[in-house]
């Protein structure tokens, strides 16, 4: 659903021509989530964030191992499978006291909406072994695992995973658990289930890491990230390192941010879009200190990894279903995947209940593909002209994913980029595009000479005539969220 304008453009007109350098955009999809493709404009075309839209609840931590501050959940798909990963403790609200030691829990489902914890006899609870414990050891209280892709990666070591080397005090804790030095750790597994911890001391020390501190294999970077916490003074913010062996890191460095006020983060959920691998995606969740310790998830966006735009608004608000305005009690989970039957969607998920109960929970939000923001025309029919762009050689349709309101219209022109449309191309000989499509191929009208004849999606003939060109996308009532040009289905 659209949430308000948060950018909007400044009036440029349309006769003066830049020259620079065309941006090669091949097959990739390309988001509209900020400017880097608009070169000017008519109108007030504005930048809207989307928020996911709440589905069931799917879990509930009432194990006796797990409980009411169970958290830190990482959401991950393997195959056919869905794992859930997260943090299980419990808090007396009465005493105020932590009531058991921290465990690592993992719970598994085949479609991502109904899930089961099973009893793996790894780890002993309570005299007991029949549990969905996977991981006892230090770093317990923010383990994040991750599928790693690194196609070098030992087979023993297909899952990895990060976590703060410290335990958490209190009465349960032993002599020999309060050893941990503070810093992150690394830890591997053949099948996720089964971890051995790989680092006898922490690999990534400067830093705080009482957070979600996330790692994955970077394919822009060919190197593993790290995401983690640090204190900017005195507020939570997030830093950056690299590493090609997940050994040796280099130095922290701060992410960088436009035009965002030095806000508490407290997760960051960052992670690579997987439908358009080169940008990438994060959902900081905002901490309030000051009102009540509330939390609430946002979005920000990157295209290096490095440097994001941050929205103010939340994502998931707490008027969401349900119980979201307590201490900390609205956390996205780390994890974007696609389900079962929803293809042209995406899921989220988001606590509910911290501390308030004998449980938390988890629930499901869904985003369609590539809605996360949109480019918005008002009722006038706005009009948007991209930077030149060098066609990609399987550049044979343009395709869109837009949503038009009542009377509401998309279209596209082909220009040169000294102005002219390319015939047969122009905005006027395009077929309007209206209605709810993910992926709906621009037609325009065949010209034969002066004879005009039936509509064409073809635009391969392009590329050699014309392989640098512009686009120009009227939008009237409508949202405009991806592009891409694709191969002809042959």
């Amino acid at each position: 659903m659209k949430y308000i304008w948060l950018v909007i453009f400044a009036f440029l007109a349309f006769g003066s021509v830049t020259a620079v350098e065309p941006i090669e955009i091949g097959d990739d999809i390309q988001l509209f989530w900020d400017d880097a493709l608009i070169e000017r404009q008519t109108g007030d075309l504005a930048f809207v964030l989307q928020r996911p839209e709440p589905k069931e609840m799917i879990l509930a931590t009432g194990a006796p191992w797990e409980g009411n501050v169970s958290a830190y959940f990482t959401f991950l798909q393997d195959g056919d499978e869905y794992r859930a990963y997260y943090r299980g403790a419990h808090y007396d609200t009465e005493n105020k006291a932590i009531t058991h030691r921290e465990v690592t829990c993992v719970a598994i489902s085949q479609d991502g909406i109904h899930w089961e914890k099973p009893k793996l006899g790894i780890a002993e609870f309570e005299g007991s072994s029949a549990n969905n414990i996977v991981w006892d050891g230090i770093g317990t209280h923010c383990f994040t695992p991750f599928v790693d892709l690194n196609p070098k990666r030992k087979p023993t070591e297909k899952y990895k995973a990060l976590s703060r080397g410290r335990y958490v005090k209190g009465p349960y804790v032993t002599p020999e658990r309060q050893k941990g030095v503070v810093g992150l750790y690394t830890f591997a597994s053949a099948d996720g289930l089964n971890w051995r911890q790989t680092s006898s001391k922490p690999v990534i020390t400067k830093g705080a890491f009482d957070s979600q501190n996330l790692g994955f294999w970077d394919a822009n970077r060919k190197k593993y990230v790290c995401y983690s916490r640090l204190f900017i003074d005195g507020v939570r913010s997030i830093q950056f390192c690299e590493s090609s062996d997940f050994v040796n890191w280099s130095a922290p460095v701060k992410l960088k941010y436009v035009d965002s006020p030095n806000e508490h983060l407290y997760t960051n959920a960052i992670l690579p879009y997987a439908r358009a691998p080169h940008l990438y995606l994060g959902f900081p969740t905002r901490y309030l200190p000051n009102d009540g310790q509330r939390v609430e998830p946002t979005l920000m966006v990157s295209r290096d990894g490095l440097n994001f735009h941050r929205w103010l608004e939340p994502i998931v608000p707490e008027s969401a279903p349900k119980d979201r305005g307590g201490n900390r009690s609205n956390y996205l989970a780390w994890g974007l995947v696609e389900l079962p039957g929803r293809a042209n969607h995406l899921s989220v998920y988001a606590t509910e209940a911290y501390y308030a109960g004998p449980d938390s929970r988890l629930r499901r939000f869904e985003y369609r593909k590539d809605g996360f923001v949109s480019v918005n025309g008002g009722n006038r029919g706005e009009v948007l002209i991209t930077k030149p762009i060098q066609l990609g050689r399987l550049a044979d349709r343009l395709t869109l994913n837009y949503r038009t309101a009542e009377g509401g219209l998309v279209r596209v022109g082909l220009y040169r980029p000294d102005g002219n449309a390319i015939l047969g191309f122009s905005l006027a000989e395009c077929r309007a595009l209206a209605g709810d499509q993910l992926s709906e191929a621009v037609m325009w009208k065949s010209v034969q000479g002066n004879v005009v004849g039936k509509t064409n999606a073809d635009i391969s003939q392009l590329r050699k005539s014309h392989p640098v060109l512009q686009l120009r996308i009227e939008l009237k009532n409508a949202d405009l969220f991806s592009i891409q040009f694709q191969p002809l289905l042959r």
